[in-house]
């Protein structure tokens, strides 16, 4: 028995794509000339390389088709069944928004909340677009600074926040994901976008370092991530004046302690 790597459901999957987001309407990404075809393509890529089953990347190229497909020719989910399967179209349904009309932040709340229910092969096919939609997201920024989110319908903090709970939710959800340090890394980058603004908006708590418990609950105020010192793998005792904890997703600081030798050098 011959294996086939480019089967031809990804390649159905490609064309079905490529009619939906380019023949029928054009379709390109936001505030940019770029084809958005380009988008769902990146998806199945990153999913081919995270060795995902066929029906996952093929659910990846298609992820936007209903969502994003014209009224004149919208694609339904019997469509996908017919040409698919069952399964790819739960897998694409269970990425799609389910209502538009909502205002930007309800439907993010929504997103995250289905995200918390997700099965591990739904996890995966978001995982990998928010790695597309995100990395391109930081290299528009590297090239036009701030402008970048004059496309979007909410904030940069807004957009930067969300992103990183999403991450964070993902994370949380499935810590065997093949894309996990991706993620993190990612997670990292959208961060640093917004570093001055987060600093001043959302400093560390400092206590004592008497108060200090490996044990104790943290959270961070960023992408929500929670746990403890310990769990969060990512406590830093390099400094002679306190040690500090760090979200082990954003690398946001979230706890700093303070040394006794602080207490009395400042009196």
């Amino acid at each position: 028995m011959i294996f086939s790597i480019y089967t031809d459901k990804i390649r159905r999957a490609i064309k079905f794509a490529s009619k939906t987001h380019n023949q029928y309407q054009q379709q390109t990404r936001k505030g940019k000339v770029i084809p958005y075809i380009t988008h769902p393509l990146t998806v199945g890529i990153i999913l081919s390389l995270a060795k995902a089953p066929e029906d996952v990347i093929v659910a990846g190229i298609l992820h936007d088709t209903i969502e994003d497909s014209p009224k004149d020719k919208k694609t339904t989910p019997e469509m996908i069944t017919e040409r698919f399967g069952e399964d790819v179209t739960k897998l694409v349904l269970s990425v799609t928004e389910q209502n538009r009309s909502l205002s930007w932040e309800e439907r993010k709340k929504d997103a995250l909340a289905h995200i918390k229910k997700f099965s591990n092969d739904s996890l995966l096919v978001k995982s990998a677009d928010v790695l597309a939609n995100y990395s391109e997201l930081v290299d528009d920024y590297n090239r036009y600074g701030d402008e970048t989110f004059s496309r979007f319908n909410a904030s940069k903090e807004e957009i930067i926040i969300h992103q990183l709970k999403v991450i964070s939710a993902i994370v949380t959800r499935w810590a065997d994901n093949p894309l996990y340090r991706d993620l993190v890394f990612l997670a990292d980058k959208l961060r640093t976008l917004g570093l001055n603004e987060f600093m001043e908006k959302y400093p560390a708590e400092i206590i004592d370092i008497g108060d200090f418990k490996r044990d104790m609950k943290i959270k961070c105020p960023i992408c929500d991530w929670e746990g403890t010192p310990e769990s969060s793998d990512n406590i830093n005792t390099d400094s002679s004046v306190a040690l500090d904890v760090r979200c082990p997703i954003c690398d946001k600081m979230i706890l700093v302690a303070e040394y006794e030798i602080v207490k009395s050098d400042s009196k």
